[in-house]
């Protein structure tokens, strides 16, 4: 390996390409994602780069993983055959090889590109001198069947790094993937990588600060040195993600275990399954009916997201006007001018609503204040009412004030929606933010 001397840990880098990134055109998909698969791998993943469709920008991100003393690079973009495509190119550079015509890999594309011709008018040259320039690979590079017209090359440099270099379109690059890792130069530095061990924890109701306390806390009597933890908020959720290498098992246990004896109210799952997956669980044999006034049917989205929802999401109703939740729900018009249509009161009756319309036996009613107008010190942004019903007569309710914009005060109604239609079906109390 590249970077063997006195480090046993395989080590990669990411350089995705593509001007467009770095406008803020369009969001990378391929860095966190390929990201994800070497660290599936026990590959470290030192860097993560991202640079524009210019040939010294490139070069310049290979040469700094090259100071690096990386085993593995793996690019994205830049294989197309426009003039600013020039991944091919500059890795053929960085190795000190010449590019070649692979005339195999000329075929495959001039077969893929005859499906594009028939019935059009392209240019036929033009499409020759493109599919010709896709073909050019450098020497010594072994080449991956496109899934599009632009072909993977995978190329172990001599006292370099091993480069996989794959197609800017995700669908393409995810699809190649498993080739590229398949390749014998690539298993060359991959044999070496030793997988990591993980856990996920996911948290609801605590803040990100006081976790840090906990962590800090258990330190003092328990050695996390072999512990990678990070911790992030995600969809208004506490995750903490847990790797280490093998050997370091029982420590992972013991730090679960202490975690979820501090937070027992606030753990909601010590074994990755996130709370969609709950629900689905949950809401096996049962029904739910739904009513969404400033979530707009977010609500109803993300139940309906996993396939097999049709089993228990009865339906729902988007009700923002006052007349659409007192015509479509039966929210009687009086409870909303006594108590205003942002209230528990309403959000109640609109979930019991839900229940009764759709012929459902748990039913969600939410209400808020979205914003960024429309708030009052009463009920400023950001203050939401949700409620949960059941036929059987059990409810839960909350009435957080939310902080975020728009569209994270509307995320996060969703999410304590969620929880609190988890924690009725399983019986506990609530354990929200309240007002």
């Amino acid at each position: 390996m590249y970077a063997s001397s006195g480090n046993t840990q395989v080590r990669a880098g990411i350089v995705v390409t593509g001007t467009e990134l770095l406008s803020g055109l369009i969001t990378d998909r391929n860095g966190p994602w390929l990201a994800q698969r070497l660290g599936e791998l026990g590959v470290e993943v030192a860097h993560l780069l991202c640079v524009g469709d210019r040939p010294e920008d490139l070069a310049a991100a290979l040469r700094f993983l090259g100071d690096q003393r990386i085993d593995l690079v793996v690019t994205s973009g830049g294989l197309g055959p426009t003039a600013d495509d020039v991944t091919a190119e500059v890795v053929a550079g960085f190795a000190g090889v010449r590019l070649e015509l692979d005339a195999a890999v000329e075929q495959q594309i001039a077969s893929a590109l005859a499906r594009f011709r028939r019935g059009s008018s392209f240019d036929s040259e033009a499409l020759l001198a493109a599919n010709r320039k896709q073909a050019m690979v450098p020497r010594g590079a072994q080449t991956l069947n496109p899934v599009g017209t632009a072909p993977g090359l995978v190329l172990a440099i001599e006292n370099g790094p091993t480069v996989i270099v794959l197609p800017g379109p995700p669908r393409e690059l995810q699809a190649m993937w498993p080739m590229a890792v398949a390749t014998p130069a690539a298993r060359a530095v991959l044999d070496h990588a030793r997988p990591y061990e993980s856990a996920q924890l996911r948290l609801f109701g605590l803040p990100e600060s006081q976790i840090a306390v906990t962590l800090r806390e258990v330190s003092q009597t328990l050695d996390l040195t072999p512990m990678e933890i990070t911790t992030c908020v995600r969809h208004a959720e506490l995750v903490i993600d847990i790797r280490h290498r093998p050997g370091a098992e029982a420590t992972r246990r013991a730090l679960i275990e202490a975690i979820r004896m501090q937070h027992t109210h606030q753990v909601f799952s010590t074994d990755g399954t996130s709370l969609d997956d709950q629900l689905a669980q949950l809401l096996r044999g049962r029904r739910i009916g739904l009513a969404e006034s400033c979530t707009g049917g977010l609500l109803a989205a993300r139940l309906t997201a996993r396939p097999g929802a049709s089993d228990y999401v009865a339906g729902g109703v988007v009700a923002y006007s006052n007349t659409a939740k007192t015509e479509l729900l039966g929210v009687p018009a009086e409870l909303i001018e006594q108590h205003g249509a942002v209230s528990p009161e309403v959000a109640r009756a609109m979930a019991d609503g839900a229940r009764h319309r759709v012929g459902a036996n748990v039913g969600v009613g939410i209400t808020g204040v979205a914003g960024p107008g429309g708030g009052t010190d009463a009920k400023p942004v950001g203050y939401v009412c949700i409620c949960v019903t059941t036929s059987d007569g059990a409810h839960l309710a909350s009435d957080p004030v939310l902080p975020g914009d728009r569209a994270e005060i509307r995320d996060r109604s969703v999410t304590v929606a969620m929880h609190l239609v988890r924690r009725v079906l399983q019986g506990v109390e609530v354990d929200t933010p309240s007002r």
